[in-house]
């Protein structure tokens, strides 16, 4: 696959999940994503205000979690998440589902879960993990639908702090599910070029990295 190192930035979403992180290792990873053109910095939601402060100006985007990692939050909790990152400056919202409502096969209320975050939002994009390391495939298939049927813009592999991150396969599935639809987001566990290039090739939109700077300098 041949692609020029600005293009390969914009598929990134430079990420610092870390329970750890201080303000410090936050307004780092936003002068790098301004410096590398990433399309976006996604943080925990206590840093989407200093975020959305760091990059104005810039067009790297805000992008905070909900739900987050387990996805085992009261959909009204999401939503109010959700709804005060939108307050605080979040262009774009990475939510975890209810694992244990799609696991129950309670697909009523993984949808509904999803749209109350898609409402909240107020038209910002919404990516939904569906966590794919517990899923079968017919679950996985299952979650995408109901992302899509939920109104979210993305479907989104993985947390990163699951048993298992983004696979070629599990890429492949969720593009064959959501078609041109909703967008994809291999997330968890790309770590090198060769692993950006394959989920790209393998049909992602999007990838989340810690190590996006290690990719992009790889090409």
């Amino acid at each position: 696959m041949r692609i020029d190192k600005k293009t390969l930035a914009e598929y990134i979403d430079h990420t610092n999940l870390k329970p750890t992180a201080t303000e410090t290792d936050i307004r780092q990873v936003c002068a790098e994503a301004r410096q590398y053109g990433f399309a976006s910095v996604c943080v925990n939601p206590v840093y989407t205000a200093l975020v959305a402060q760091e990059l104005e100006g810039s067009d790297v985007m805000t992008c905070c979690v909900v739900g987050f990692p387990l996805g085992a939050n009261d959909s009204r909790i999401k939503a109010m998440e959700a709804s005060q990152a939108v307050e605080d400056g979040a262009d774009e919202l990475d939510m975890v589902i209810d694992i244990g409502a799609l696991k129950g096969g309670n697909r009523v209320k993984v949808q509904s879960d999803i749209a109350a975050v898609v409402e909240a939002a107020a038209g910002r994009t919404v990516k939904v993990i569906i966590e794919t390391c517990y899923l079968s495939d017919e679950e996985k298939k299952i979650a995408c639908q109901c992302a899509r049927d939920a109104g979210a813009h993305f479907v989104k592999t993985s947390t990163g702090f699951g048993s298992g991150g983004a696979t070629v396969e599990d890429v492949k599935l969720m593009r064959q599910v959501v078609g041109d639809d909703l967008k994809v987001k291999a997330s968890g566990g790309v770590r090198s070029l060769d692993d950006a290039l394959a989920m790209i090739e393998a049909g992602a939109d999007r990838i989340g990295a810690s190590a996006g700077i290690k990719i992009v300098d790889a090409l």
